[in-house]
């Protein structure tokens, strides 16, 4: 069971559709489902009529998702659940540290709170402990990543002082609660991955297998990204995007297929998926100027 779990930000630009291809890509060679997810919980940061467009982006591009699309901010319920549990255990602690004292600490939180019993019923973040110890993975493409979690990370934020659930637990609960088995996303979220195994098995969830793929840079070296304003991916000329998109994932399609029907370059693509090709690669470059840049 796969997964593409885009928040609705703003358009999809080419550096998150060449991770839904490839998410796509690899749930369907399997013969497994292929799940759309809408990180909606980030309010805030949330553009009206963002979902639609995504999703119709995603159906002009042949990437159909099994079942209807699912959306963080219905199931409250489950973060609840997840949070009394490890509050229950004596796993979490309140947080009222300011912006200023974080910025001074560094980015591992010293602990500050972690003695302080702030109520935890007070406008405040929520922390979760952590230990000295070691999570390891074996990455799908990058190989053995082993961190000490506590030296590494520190006490990282499960719930934001504006009562947002943090991205690190509201992604672990909600891949325990679509069943989803294998994680395919970018190598921009690798540090995110040992916090959230660590949040998985003090949880008692199953860990899926995790693939991180390089992510897209412009010719100056930048990220393709909402912050660094990537462009929104135009559906026109469909097929040859998909073409180069496999390029960049390392498939080499034949050319014959850069001019073929969107359901054939995909078609291809399931049977032809290898991964392991890009193995050990962080990132990939496209000949554009950074969006940003005048």
């Amino acid at each position: 069971m796969g997964r593409f779990a885009p928040s609705p930000t703003g358009p999809l630009h080419l550096g998150s559709l060449y991770t839904a291809l490839a998410s796509y890509l690899d749930a369907r060679r399997r013969n497994g489902r292929w799940l759309l997810r809408i990180d909606d919980l980030d309010t805030p940061r949330n553009m009206p009529g963002a979902a639609e467009r995504i999703m119709d982006c995603l159906a002009a591009f042949g990437l159909h998702w099994d079942g209807e699309a699912d959306f963080q901010s219905r199931h409250a319920l489950q973060y609840q659940q997840a949070i009394t549990d490890l509050k229950q255990r004596d796993l979490l602690y309140s947080c009222s540290c300011s912006r200023s004292l974080l910025a001074e600490a560094g980015p591992i939180y010293p602990g500050y709170c972690r003695t302080r019993h702030y109520p935890t019923d007070q406008p405040a973040a929520l922390r979760v402990k952590t230990s000295p110890a070691e999570i390891e993975f074996v990455d799908g493409l990058q190989g053995i990543i082993r961190e000490n979690i506590g030296e590494r990370h520190g006490d990282f934020i499960i719930l934001r002082k504006d009562r947002i659930v943090a991205y690190q637990l509201a992604v672990v609960v909600d891949d325990y609660r679509q069943g989803i088995t294998h994680v395919v996303r970018g190598c921009d979220l690798l540090d995110s991955t040992p916090k959230q195994i660590y949040l998985q098995k003090l949880l008692g969830y199953p860990v899926p297998e995790y693939l991180h793929l390089p992510i897209i840079v412009d010719r100056a070296g930048q990220k393709l990204s909402k912050q660094s304003r990537a462009e929104a991916v135009a559906a026109t000329s469909a097929n040859q995007t998909l073409f180069m998109l496999l390029s960049l994932l390392g498939q080499n399609p034949p050319p014959t297929l850069k001019q073929a029907e969107i359901s054939a370059i995909l078609d291809w693509a399931v049977a032809h998926w290898v991964p392991e090709r890009l193995s050990g690669i962080r990132s990939v470059g496209i000949d554009t100027p950074s969006s940003n840049q005048t």
